[in-house]
């Protein structure tokens, strides 16, 4: 049998075209950019991102690292290139830096030198020249003027490279006035994004004190970034500290790092612009998965769980060095992982079941304080209302016997019965009808109550019901009204009707109704607290 060995080429057009369509986003393309740098060794990495009058996009990326010769360019602009020396780099794949940035230009440059007596080489990805003439690198020994000037600002008679966007085509859309303020203010909208962005995924970086990782100044657009920490060390609980050994490819081992901290609630932080750079939220609830002390995966639970507001103060930090990349399988973007599926289940039911629980418990704990301050004056409407109507309404007679121990008779149609109560005072004055407190027996929504002599009834602040159906009405009086008068109708009805043998009934009816209603607004949407009136 004889084997023909055939060369076939991809087409450069269609390949390098597609090469576009890799699903990088901006940040993420920049981020990819500036792995390479920190690879290189650079300590100052500076971004400049500018818009020309004719709202053409230059993007020029200058670092002070350890730059290349001729064959060293050659290879960083080689589709694949060849390994680095150093498995822990950043730089990984070899496809990053042209897949990251054709994603955004049609005209990538590598500007760089490899020390003070090199001259600046230039080697150059044109996609229009690659459809006519085929896989022909551009390579230069003059430079780009510009970008020549920037790298002797970043690395003044050193080493160090450039990498240049030009004809940018994908960062803003077109606009009718290409210069006009739409377009600039489009542009200073992805350039903030980007900041956040590199803020935290280079935290560790950046940050003079972390020594986790060398230090590094990433300057954009002639601002230096300031460490974001996803996990307000600061101001967090830590909830959780683990490092677990697992099998790395090779016979070795290799380990990762699991903390969970709990951030605090709103009020809870020292002060607003401590809370504003928390970013809390229930989006950024979740894992920060860390590779090399770079972060490549923020805010998610890899399907574990979904985001719902009991998770927002939980935020949990999963670190791994470059020996297990096959074991989690990361994307050639750097930006997710996959797991396989002990650890999973490990990382699920072991080390974020505590976090999880003791979160909530701090969720739970902190909307029961929410709910009973935002009730505020709401009920005092039904207060008024009701004390117009009590003496017409009114068909029980109720003789306290014992108010330490709620010892009560009843007296209605059907005669006279010893029952328990409740008996307090008002928290505020007219408040005797209607009483909002942060809990009661059980978890029960309501019940009634004797509150300075009159009949009344007290509502459960802590209870779903309250929390998704009164809390998003509590600026709506005549609501507020018509549920409050419903429930005090309630508990008149039982005293009204109540007899020794129907009063366990009523009992349990009430917490039956509470149940009922719990199970009936678990599907309805979180209020938003911050939206609604003390």
């Amino acid at each position: 049998m004889t084997v023909e060995k055939v060369q076939a080429p991809p087409d450069p057009e269609r390949t390098i075209e597609s090469l576009r369509d890799t699903g990088y986003k901006f940040n993420t393309a920049i981020a990819d950019i500036v792995d390479n740098s920190i690879a290189a060794r650079a300590t100052v990495i500076d971004l400049q991102i500018l818009m020309d009058l004719r709202s053409a996009v230059r993007v020029s990326i200058a670092d002070n690292g350890e730059g290349m010769n001729r064959k060293g360019l050659l290879n960083a602009m080689t589709y694949g290139s060849a390994r680095r020396a150093d498995p822990s780099s950043l730089g990984k794949f070899g496809l990053g830096l042209k897949t990251a940035s054709t994603a955004f230009c049609r005209r990538l440059s590598v500007i760089t030198r490899d020390g003070p007596e090199m001259e600046p080489l230039q080697a150059t990805w044109d996609l229009r020249h690659v459809a006519e003439h085929g896989w022909e690198l551009l390579v230069d020994d003059e430079a780009d003027p510009e970008a020549v000037d920037h790298l002797q600002t970043v690395a003044h008679g050193k080493s160090g490279t450039v990498v240049l966007w030009q004809q940018v085509d994908r960062l803003i859309k077109e606009y009718v006035t290409p210069s006009g303020a739409a377009a600039q203010n489009a542009l200073d909208r992805a350039v903030k994004g980007l900041r956040d962005h590199l803020a935290m995924v280079f935290q560790r970086f950046i940050d003079p004190s972390d020594d986790r990782a060398p230090t590094v100044e990433i300057r954009v657009n002639d601002e230096k970034l300031l460490p974001w920490d996803p996990f307000c060390i600061a101001h967090s609980d830590k909830v959780a500290d683990e490092v677990v050994t697992i099998d790395a490819p090779g016979g070795k081992q290799a380990k990762i790092v699991f903390r969970a901290y709990i951030l605090p609630r709103k009020e809870e932080f020292p002060s607003e612009s401590a809370f504003k750079k928390s970013r809390l939220g229930n989006d950024s609830q979740g894992l920060y998965i860390y590779r090399e002390n770079r972060l490549i995966q923020d805010a998610t639970w890899l399907g574990m769980y979904s985001k719902e507001p009991h998770g927002t103060l939980l935020r949990a930090e999963f670190s791994f060095t470059h020996e297990l990349d096959e074991v989690f399988d990361i994307d050639f973007k750097k930006s997710q992982i996959s797991l396989n599926e002990d650890l999973w289940i490990a990382i699920k039911d072991e080390l974020l079941t505590a976090p999880r629980r003791e979160a909530n418990n701090r969720y739970r704990q902190g909307r029961k304080k929410d709910a009973l301050k935002k009730a505020g004056d709401s009920h005092d409407s039904s207060n008024r209302n009701i004390a117009s109507k009590e003496g017409s309404i009114d068909t029980a007679v109720v003789d306290i016997r014992d108010p330490n121990t709620g010892d009560a008779q009843v007296t209605n149609k059907h005669g006279s019965f010893r029952i328990r109560l409740k008996i307090g005072s008002a928290t505020k004055p007219g408040q005797v009808f209607v009483q909002p407190v942060d809990s009661l027996d059980d978890g029960a929504l309501f019940e009634p109550t004797i509150i300075d002599g009159h009949k009344a009834v007290r509502i459960n602040t802590s209870h779903p019901y309250y929390h998704k159906v009164y809390v998003p009405n509590l600026q709506s009086g005549v609501t507020v009204q018509g549920m409050d008068s419903l429930l005090w109708g309630l508990c008149m009805a039982e005293l009204s009707t109540i007899s020794d043998e129907t009063a366990r009934h009523f009992e349990e009816v009430r917490f039956e109704v509470s149940r009922i209603l719990r199970r009936l607004v678990e599907d309805l949407p979180e209020p938003d607290m911050d939206d609604v009136a003390a």
